[in-house]
């Protein structure tokens, strides 16, 4: 069971916000279902305006159980006084909403399994800044944090893409910008990608987290389906292996394609083999060698070979890990 809590308020008086709501609703769309439209996450949704009480209410009923993942996102004002608070709209100069150290002390005491927060917010890296906590550790176990800038700086929203910068590439990331190789995108593959989306002169995302095994947020079709990364460790039967090639392994090398063919032809099954190698090249686990590209590798009778992170991926197929 994964639930999640996505909050964008933008009518605070006096200093509203244009795009928070429209990050909030980008959000819910994509982690309610994973891409092949299979239900994720339960999503309740506060968009526009909220109270510092109900805010807090709604954090502490989504930390309750014990969830998969219960995911908390927040996109508004946010403030660096007191160890940091998430604006709520009914702010005031002495009550500014819901304090940071609250709501990690709800995910602390959580018994969900992944407590995951992601705070789109200025000086949102307060979040987990205290040594302390009532005596605890900052991050309890299995609690990530996600923050879209560091503890001193300003999150910025972009008119042109009508979301907050750090929620625009989150979204990017969950379309698919962030996924592993088989689809699973995690919290830290999450915050990898829109670390190296962003610039050095521009906001910088942080990252805490205190868990020994990530539960993916959201799935998406593999870019190489386990069937065929399972063959890994079967062409290649040693990881320092080169696999040999020929021409019979390329499929335009047939009398039938008008074009100039040399022997030997292509071959069904070599042709098979060399579409599953030509699709581990292209995401990086394997390469040719003595030539650029696997067609001339096949065509001059060359080979190919597994890449550092194509090794890493023979190993785990060779201990039935997937």
């Amino acid at each position: 069971m994964k639930k999640a809590l996505i909050v964008g308020l933008n009518k605070y008086p006096g200093c509203a916000l244009d795009w928070c709501d429209n990050d909030a609703v980008a959000m819910k769309s994509l982690i309610e279902s994973n891409g092949d439209g299979s239900p994720n996450f339960e999503v309740v949704p506060i968009t526009g305006s909220c109270s510092k009480d109900a805010l807090f209410n709604a954090i502490k009923k989504l930390f309750s159980d014990d969830a998969d993942i219960a995911l908390l996102y927040f996109s508004g004002h946010g403030a660096d006084a007191d160890g940091g608070y998430l604006c709520t709209t009914d702010f005031t100069d002495k009550n500014l909403g819901v304090k940071m150290t609250d709501i990690l002390q709800l995910a602390n005491n959580s018994r969900c399994k992944n407590k995951v927060i992601i705070l789109d917010c200025c000086f949102s890296a307060k979040m987990g800044e205290s040594i302390l906590v009532n005596n605890n550790s900052v991050l309890g176990e299995g609690v990530t944090i996600i923050a879209a800038s560091q503890s001193w700086q300003t999150s910025a929203e972009s008119d042109e893409k009508q979301h907050g910068v750090f929620t625009e590439l989150l979204i990017q990331g969950l379309k698919g910008g962030a996924a592993d190789i088989g689809g699973s995108i995690t919290p830290a593959s999450l915050y990898s990608f829109v670390d190296q989306s962003l610039g050095a002169w521009q906001q910088r995302p942080v990252f805490k987290t205190n868990i020994s095994q990530f539960l993916p947020l959201r799935i998406i079709s593999a870019k190489v389906p386990k069937s065929i990364l399972r063959k890994l460790s079967v062409y290649f039967k040693n990881p320092t292996d080169e696999f040999k090639l020929d021409s019979s392994y390329e499929y335009t090398n047939a009398l039938e394609v008008e074009h100039q063919v040399v022997e030997p032809y292509a071959d069904s099954a070599h042709v098979a083999i060399f579409k599953d190698l030509q699709l581990f090249e292209s995401v990086g686990l394997v390469e040719p060698v003595g030539t650029e590209h696997m067609y001339f590798a096949a065509m001059e009778n060359k080979a190919c070979k597994l890449t550092a992170l194509g090794l890493h991926y023979w190993r785990l197929s060779k201990d039935r890990r997937f």
